[in-house]
């Protein structure tokens, strides 16, 4: 069996098929397990190396056995290699499937019919293709009877169909995929993690115009109540994507920080709110109030 197929075949089909399995175990989310785990380059080098020391170990083997064989043993068995290499198993498969008579039997399907010395061979149809044509029609019938019987959806309908799971299924992922969030679907982070990600974003890029602790340089003080485009996560989003006034106010971030990052340090930059800085600087904007938030019941006492 193991001559039924070469070693420089039989090695990378061995190879791709634990690789396959691996990849399929190993959970490395969008990049392959083998770039994103060295271990698993490593072990996957080491199986290619064990494959083929064991190929090289079985052929060493063979060989010291044909030395020990006298000359007709050896010679049938280089015989029937040699065939098991030729894929008989595949020609006669093929064969079965043309059903197509031999060279030397075609004089008993040869016609009358001759053509400037072109005779026919009343060959029969080959099964694969008679079986196909079987299909085609079972196929047909059954999708009569589904679509111009018994209404099945049309083409447009199942793409309308399709296209309305579609809008549910994307808006679904985007409310756990992060990486995807914009100036509609973003949220306050309180994750500490995502917090920390926002402070250390914040001390690369924000402090030489708003200083550490949010009370203003360059920039306005982040730590009152004032705000000079609107306060909230949302605001302070798009102000951060989209950048502050014309001419003025702070660049847009939107081409060096990912949505992510964006909404991790907006989410920081609100928790300076209500902090005492070293220096404020003084109020600029209005005071924003959230008009979403839920109006607070007012009570009297008789």
């Amino acid at each position: 069996m193991r001559h039924l197929i070469p070693s420089y075949i039989r090695i990378p089909i061995i190879f791709f098929i634990i690789f396959g399995i691996v990849e399929y175990m190993v959970d490395s989310g969008e990049k392959p397990a083998f770039i994103e785990y060295p271990a698993v380059s490593l072990f996957l080098v080491l199986v290619l190396l064990i494959l083929i020391a064991i190929e090289a170990i079985v052929g060493a083997l063979e060989n010291v056995m044909l030395h020990k064989m006298d000359k007709e043993a050896k010679a049938q068995f280089l015989e029937e290699k040699n065939k098991a290499y030729e894929f008989t198993w595949i020609k006669k498969t093929y064969k079965k499937l043309l059903d197509s008579k031999p060279i030397e039997e075609e004089g008993e399907i040869i016609l009358d019919h001759n053509y400037d010395g072109i005779k026919e061979l009343d060959n029969s149809l080959p099964p694969w293709w008679v079986y196909s044509f079987y299909i085609s029609i079972i196929f047909s019938v059954v999708y009569l009877l589904r679509y111009h019987v018994f209404d099945g959806p049309t083409q447009i309908e199942e793409f309308e169909a399709t296209m309305v799971q579609a809008k549910i299924d994307v808006e679904e992922y985007k409310k756990t995929a992060k990486n995807l969030v914009d100036v509609n679907t973003v949220t306050m982070l309180t994750d500490v993690a995502d917090l920390k990600a926002g402070k250390a974003i914040w001390d690369a890029n924000c402090v030489a115009c708003h200083l550490a602790d949010g009370g203003g340089s360059i920039g306005p003080n982040l730590t009152d109540e004032n705000w000079i485009l609107g306060g909230g996560i949302k605001n302070v989003f798009q102000t951060i994507s989209e950048g502050g006034r014309d001419g003025k106010g702070m660049i847009q971030w939107k081409a060096q920080l990912k949505p992510l990052e964006m909404a991790q340090v907006a989410s920081y930059v609100l928790t300076l709110q209500g902090t005492t800085p070293a220096v404020g600087k003084d109020p600029e904007g209005d005071i924003w109030v959230d008009e979403s938030a839920p109006a607070e019941k007012t009570s009297t006492e008789n």
